[in-house]
């Protein structure tokens, strides 16, 4: 199994927790930390596996071709048959544009 080049620090962890403004208890915070450090162990086992150049991205170790791949289905755009219905169900509309309110929010320190 490869080094671990990095790890989360308690410190970094818990200033992490303190901006995204989080309240956990002391065991949510060790399993949290545990399992973000085993996150980072499994990356950088990926990363040590040495993959030659010439693989090409695949996804789910199946390239993708055209035997395989489903087709794009046509882009077409088709009108709303009674937009006017719709806009009446609207709490607040503004020349036929549905008026989405502000989401409140706190400004963190």
């Amino acid at each position: 199994m490869p080094e671990k080049k990095d790890e989360i620090t308690r410190r970094t962890f818990d200033h992490l927790v303190e901006l995204a403004a989080l309240e956990l208890d002391s065991e949510e915070s060790e399993y949290i930390l545990k399992e973000l450090n085993n996150q980072l162990t499994a990356i950088h086992e990926l990363a040590a596996i040495d993959i030659p150049e010439d693989v090409k991205a695949a996804s789910h170790g199946v390239p993708y071709t055209d035997k395989n791949s489903q087709l794009l289905r046509d882009d077409d755009w088709q009108a709303c048959k009674n937009p006017d219905a719709i806009l009446e169900q609207t709490p607040e509309s503004q020349d036929r544009y549905i008026i989405v309110p502000d989401i409140p929010h706190t400004i963190l320190e």
